[in-house]
């Protein structure tokens, strides 16, 4: 996170004050629910300002795993090492030179693991896509109904997205967390199950963190409200204004893309937004990789960080995990608290 640093301070502001600041619960229940990253009430009633605490302490942790797996932080299995794991290299680069290391923003340019042709073709047409939806947004938008049409496509997609046939028992390395776990198999599952004609659909503008979530944090949860927006905005709207070897470039597009094709994952619509441009402008290799480390973030692999935009630098793909992140944090949160604002009413 330090290559972003403006991020980053946001960031810990907001860790900061949901484990060590003020608020409904106490310190050692804070950390235990990190760990855990599962609540369950048992014979003690909880009240709405803890819940929203713990509720808020979830998504944090859950959304915070997807971004350290997806930075290539996940050790790998590796028969020719004593212990039979290793660090995941990003780029010929081990994860422990990253910080340390500034030719690894050049590392994709040299490396010989891919087609510098093929790579620059990918990126060069990303590019042309990105200004021809610019300029066709200028010249007609899509109705109402087509852009409906084109959420519910995508969404039907989202759930048949697969991880490529890899195996993730060879993948993933356990590890020695068995005694705050009681359910080993629980784990994410799909909104809706595959085939299903009528899948649910959360409409962002019946309720939205901006207008309803923000205000019902800030009530219950003094402050963290604040935090939390500020730090949604700054992903959002963070930008370089570079692709690769690229300058000047307006990623706006790009930007929301990734954010809304995660809430898209799961079931959450934007009325306003065209969800054709998911598609043109996010490869299948690249929603292969969202999809793992947003919903199964143990399982992501360097094979599949390696595979989506080739050309682009470290840096750029670690911003894209922080888009990931926060839309993901985002999407827990607006279910959570829409809960919690029904049993009030």
């Amino acid at each position: 996170m330090s290559i972003h640093t403006q991020y980053l301070e946001s960031f810990l502001r907001s860790q900061f004050y949901m484990l060590r600041m003020d608020g409904p619960l106490p310190l050692p229940y804070r950390h235990y629910i990190a760990i855990m990253k599962l609540v369950k009430t048992g014979e003690n009633n909880w009240s709405l300002p803890e819940l929203v605490h713990a509720v808020v302490l979830l998504a944090h942790y859950h959304a915070l795993a997807s971004f350290v797996f997806g930075s290539g932080i996940n050790p790998e299995r590796d028969p020719d090492t004593s212990n039979g794991v290793r660090l995941i290299a990003v780029n010929n680069f081990c994860v422990c030179d990253l910080a340390n290391d500034n030719n690894i923003e050049n590392a994709s340019l040299t490396s010989s693991n891919f087609g510098i042709a093929d790579s620059l073709s990918e990126l060069e047409a990303l590019m042309e896509r990105m200004k021809r939806l610019q300029e066709d947004k200028e010249d007609e938008e899509a109705s109402q109904e087509e852009m409906a049409t084109r959420f519910e496509m995508e969404k039907k997609e989202s759930l048949l997205v697969i991880n490529g046939g890899i195996s993730f028992d060879d993948e993933i390395v356990s590890t020695d967390v068995s005694r705050y776990i009681e359910d080993p198999g629980f784990g994410y599952k799909d909104f809706a199950r595959r085939g299903e004609d009528h899948l649910p659909t959360f409409r962002a503008q019946d309720y939205t963190w901006e207008n309803h979530g923000f205000s019902l944090v800030n009530r219950l949860y003094s402050d963290i409200g604040h935090l939390l927006d500020e730090k949604f905005r700054m992903v959002y709207n963070l930008t370089y204004n570079t692709m690769a070897t690229h300058e000047d470039v307006d990623t706006t597009t790009l930007r929301r893309a990734l954010f809304n094709y995660v809430h898209c994952m799961y079931g959450i619509r934007y009325d306003d937004y065209d969800y054709g441009e998911v598609n043109q402008l996010l490869e299948r290799s690249l929603k292969v990789y969202i999809k793992t480390v947003t919903c199964y973030p143990e399982r992501t692999t360097k094979r599949m960080y390696d595979s989506y935009w080739r050309q682009f630098k470290h840096s750029e793909k670690v911003h894209v995990n922080l888009l990931l992140m926060e839309a993901r944090m985002q999407a827990e949160l607006l279910y959570a608290l829409r809960a919690i604002t029904r049993h009030l009413t």
